[in-house]
């Protein structure tokens, strides 16, 4: 079983222990009222995008999520958290750089002594989480998982949720897949964006990610007898309808968002497998991007 497999099937033990960090998490990730930033570079922007609308819906403050190569110092802002699992990426170092100084900067991350802890006051190491694997997949739901836990919410289900969804068969044959489309809804437009990246990073394929209510306004013209529409959180079901009418397989399932992208990073590897990839050495990808 190769590295990336591993690390899939590891998660719900590895969110267990990242739930348990709930207090330390709270304390990081901002007191209410504080209005906050969160920044990322690929799979860490769209753990950005779900930190943001999770602290947002729990009542915290106002909270924004920036892609960290987009990042311009114009708002005022608290707390600024930078989620980089390697602690080396470059947009990363050099958007904490730009923060003004008497901001609160926060950053979750997976190793420890990394060129990040320089540049702020807090970090959460989730050393627990860090993977082998340039594709990323526990340190990214275990990062969503201690903020869940931290804004309050009850995770009694996750792991549970989580076991079920690495028994569970897949919701199809990756030889009859070429084209995959992730929709979500608020938090979850993340777990969409992330899950489509997944796709693209392991199996090389064709994979698009939407708010779920748009992907009626345009996006769906290009589904077809070999795409799957793959739907995330409370997505509604009469979306379903739109893509059975465009000669598509919608899927959803019931289990937790988190469990939900476990199932999914099960197929990016699938389908990789199918098509003779092997998902731990993705083609033209590295654990973290260093410019010179």
């Amino acid at each position: 079983m190769n590295d990336t497999s591993l690390e899939i099937a590891s998660q719900p033990d590895v969110w267990s222990r990242g739930v348990g960090l709930a207090d330390e998490g709270r304390a990081a990730l901002g007191a209410r009222g504080e209005r906050m930033l969160v920044l990322g570079c690929g799979t860490s922007w769209f753990v950005a995008q779900s930190i943001a609308e999770l602290r947002e819906a729990a009542g915290l403050g106002e909270t924004d999520a920036v892609c960290a190569s987009e990042f311009m110092p114009r708002r005022r802002y608290d707390r600024v958290l930078a989620v980089t699992r390697s602690g080396t990426s470059t947009e990363v170092l050099e958007a904490l750089r730009a923060v003004p100084a008497e901001t609160h900067r926060v950053a979750i991350t997976a190793v420890a002594g990394e060129p990040v802890d320089d540049l702020v006051d807090t970090r959460v190491l989730l050393d627990f989480a860090d993977e082998r694997s340039v594709v990323q997949t526990r340190f990214p739901t275990t990062v969503l998982a201690l903020a869940r836990a931290a804004f309050g919410e009850d995770l009694a289900h996750l792991i549970a949720d989580g076991e079920a969804a690495l028994a569970a068969p897949l919701p199809a044959d990756p030889a009859d897949i070429e084209h995959l489309v992730f929709l979500g809804t608020g938090w979850t437009v993340g777990l969409a964006h992330e899950a489509a990246l997944k796709v693209r990073e392991a199996a090389q394929a064709w994979s698009e990610s939407y708010p779920a209510r748009d992907y009626r306004h345009g996006p769906v013209a290009v589904a077809g007898p070999r795409s799957l529409v793959w739907s995330f959180g409370a997505v509604p079901e009469s979306l379903d309808e739109a893509v059975r009418d465009a000669g598509a397989r919608p899927y959803r399932d019931s289990r937790d968002p988190l469990a939900q992208l476990v199932l999914a990073q099960r197929f990016a590897v699938a389908l990789a497998a199918h098509r003779g990839l092997d998902p731990d050495h993705p083609r033209l990808l590295t654990r973290s991007v260093v410019l010179a």
